[in-house]
């Protein structure tokens, strides 16, 4: 990502967005920049290399408020944002949840998470494979905490479809796009029904 000084940034008008993905900060901005008139919102990566912070929080409105408070410090800035998701299915008692990234072992190994979400799942009848996208988003200004909540409810399929997406996108069919997985939608598509839209949503009526 291109690098920016914070020193070149106005604190009373940037916030930062506790990612390096320049697409999820286009998306972050375009749901929330109209209730900040006048904002700028600037991915976290663009203003360093910063480690990351320890996501030991029990939920996943924890996790996010542990990244955005880690931002505003590692900057210096006063507002920032983060959002935390993952799957959760009603049949493994919520699992994989806030595990979802790791949860078979390696962070981010998107093949064996499937693999082990289809292994968990073999039998299960359809009507029984109920699950929902969650994700939560925080918003820090100074003290302030802001939050915002969303899911996209649907089912765990019986076998991976599409190229698109990460994560469990493969196997996760929304229930706003009969017949179709989250990896086989468009990016518009997916980001016109996915949990972070709805959470950026909830947060925007709070703003």
């Amino acid at each position: 990502m291109k690098g920016i000084e914070v020193n070149e940034l106005d604190p009373a008008k940037t916030v930062v967005v506790a990612t390096g993905n320049a697409h999820k900060v286009t998306e972050i901005e375009a749901i929330l920049a109209p209730a900040m008139p006048g904002a700028r919102f600037v991915a976290l990566g663009e203003l360093g290399d910063f480690p990351d912070p320890v996501e030991d929080g029990g939920t996943f409105f924890d996790n996010a408020l542990i990244k955005a408070r880690a931002a505003q410090a590692e900057t210096g800035l006063p507002m920032a944002v983060a959002d935390d998701s993952g799957l959760c299915v009603d049949a493994l008692g919520g699992a994989p949840g806030i595990f979802s990234a790791r949860w078979a072992g390696e962070h981010g190994n998107d093949a064996a998470n499937n693999e082990k979400l289809m292994a968990q799942m073999a039998g299960v009848p359809e009507a029984e494979r109920t699950a929902r996208f969650h994700s939560s988003v925080a918003l820090v200004r100074g003290d302030e905490v802001l939050r915002g909540d969303g899911d996209c409810e649907g089912l765990v399929g019986f076998e991976p479809r599409g190229d698109g997406g990460f994560g469990y996108d493969p196997l996760f069919l929304p229930n706003d796009t009969p017949g179709k997985t989250m990896a086989e939608l468009t990016p518009d598509e997916k980001n016109a029904i996915s949990h972070r839209f709805h959470a950026l949503e909830d947060l925007s009526t709070k703003l």
